[in-house]
């Protein structure tokens, strides 16, 4: 199965409409170390989960659900389902391997997430990376360049060829959480809303 059928089956992309921020600015020496803390606070947070929408799109094809995402350590456990069709999609795994289930053929085993979707999807999707980008952090995947909005918050994060861009925070929580986080390699574009989040 390719990425257009599971995307055509999560249904319409209305939720991805949004404007840009329109500040970016480079950040001071304030801005950074304020950043450097929230890395600090969140660096042990290995056990969370978040509720939200997400929507895809891989350039020619489109589709959006709600997901539920639940980290624990290593271990991921992400729910998609379809608002119209009600059709749901799991994907689970850890160091050991990843396991697709919901798909036509049945489960799909492989040695990690992101082997696993590019064979399955045709997905090139950066989990571990998003891992720590959907907390507003930077991965320890390799260089990263940050730009922030008026708030001192990040407003774009460039790494390992992804732009990743935080349209808006929840700013009661310490350290602030993302609420909206875009991000896009193209021609592919993740886009998450997050409704909720619980960290342990």
């Amino acid at each position: 199965m390719r990425a257009a059928r599971f995307l055509v089956g999560l249904g319409a992309l209305a939720l991805l409409a949004g404007c840009a921020p329109a500040v970016r600015l480079k950040g001071d020496a304030a801005m950074y170390r304020a950043q450097q803390q929230r890395e600090h606070a969140l660096a042990g947070t290995e056990h969370w989960s978040l509720s939200g929408r997400l929507g895809v799109s891989d350039g020619h094809s489109g589709g959006s659900g709600s997901l539920e995402w639940h980290q624990d350590g290593d271990h991921y456990d992400f729910q998609l389902r379809a608002p119209i069709t009600g059709k749901s999609f799991r994907l689970t795994g850890g160091p050991d391997g990843a396991l697709l289930e919901g798909l036509d053929g049945g489960p799909l085993r492989g040695p990690d997430a992101e082997s696993l979707m590019r064979k399955a999807l045709g997905w090139e999707v950066p989990l571990s990376d998003l891992r720590a980008w959907v907390l507003g952090l930077r991965a320890d995947s390799g260089p990263a360049e940050l730009r922030f909005g008026e708030d001192h918050l990040p407003s774009l994060l460039l790494q390992d060829g992804w732009t990743v861009d935080y349209r808006s925070w929840d700013q009661s929580r310490r350290p602030a959480l993302p609420v909206q986080i875009f991000a896009t390699k193209p021609p592919y574009k993740v886009r998450l809303f997050v409704e909720s989040w619980q960290l342990k």
